[in-house]
């Protein structure tokens, strides 16, 4: 086994074990939830194994696990991995680095999307990922997505302790890395033709390759552990919270930025369809219910 071999294993049993980590956490929530406000049986995840298209020649082109729930608090919430192989296709294979002479590439990664029954607790996403081609990097990130007017603002007290944390989670790595990763999430998660952000930002890194893998990774799992820090707190401080038809509505409003951003510029999207992976998976980051006005 090559050294590569070995890092690519270290990888996906990472990001596997962080899937527990966070599905345990999401069901524990579950169950928490006070039955006034969110009647009927908790929810529980349920795990739904897929496997990619095999080759021209029958060889296995990898899979994954889809894990889904739709529960009490998470009225949609998709925890899932991947660890999938083969070859880009031609025109693809330009756009990804280190593959325009070589479109053989290997990818793993964890992918999450919570849409919340009640509009006072914003939405969250979350990724990270190991992709090998001729070269190899990180890649991932965690952002925010309030439903409600007065809470997409940088200086409210969700905002401010999820960036907080994120920050917390990079400083030790470098001390522009949060700046650095908090501005490419405000570049990133904006919709041009809506002039608007999708939320409230947090990180977003890609290539990310310092040239010392081990610390990379370690940096990935930091963002990853990180993730539970972040957004707990913020459920459990609005779990209790009432909410009304006006916003549940004004919550629709904003889940429907979210599907913009994922179906036009999402660049997970179009890896995932490009590279033949499990459409149910890839597209379940569409919230239950949204409107257009």
């Amino acid at each position: 086994m090559t050294e590569l071999d070995t890092r690519k294993q270290t990888a996906r049993a990472w990001f596997e074990t962080l899937r527990d980590r966070i599905m345990a956490a999401f069901e524990t929530i579950e169950r928490e939830a006070p039955g006034a406000l969110y009647p009927g049986t908790p929810g529980a995840f349920v795990r739904t194994p897929w496997d990619r298209a095999p080759a021209a020649d029958g060889a296995g082109q990898g899979g994954g696990v889809m894990g889904m729930m739709r529960g009490r608090v998470f009225e949609k919430v998709g925890v899932h991995c991947s660890t999938v192989h083969g070859t880009f296709p031609p025109d693809f294979a330009k756009t990804m680095k280190g593959a325009s002479e070589d479109p053989r590439f290997w990818a793993s990664g964890i992918s999450l999307i919570a849409h919340m029954a009640n509009p006072n607790i914003p939405a969250v996403h979350m990724n990270t990922r190991m992709i090998v081609t001729t070269e190899h990097w990180f890649g991932g990130g965690a952002d925010l997505n309030p439903t409600l007017n007065d809470q997409r603002r940088a200086d409210h007290p969700d905002a401010e302790g999820f960036h907080a944390v994120m920050k917390a989670a990079c400083d030790p790595y470098g001390d522009d890395w949060y700046e650095r990763y908090a501005k490419a999430a405000e570049a990133y998660f904006y919709l041009p033709h809506r002039r608007e952000h999708r939320g409230i930002g947090g990180i977003f890194y890609d290539h990310h390759d310092s040239g010392d893998w081990g610390r990379d990774f370690a940096f990935t799992q930091s963002v990853g552990q990180a993730f539970l820090d972040a957004y707990l707190p913020i459920v459990r401080t609005h779990l209790a919270e009432p909410w009304t038809d006006a916003q549940r509505a004004e919550q629709a409003h904003w889940r429907a930025r979210y599907v913009e951003f994922n179906l036009l510029y999402d660049r997970g999207t179009t890896f995932g369809l490009k590279t033949g992976g499990n459409v149910e998976s890839i597209l379940s980051s569409m919230p239950p219910v949204a409107e257009w006005r």
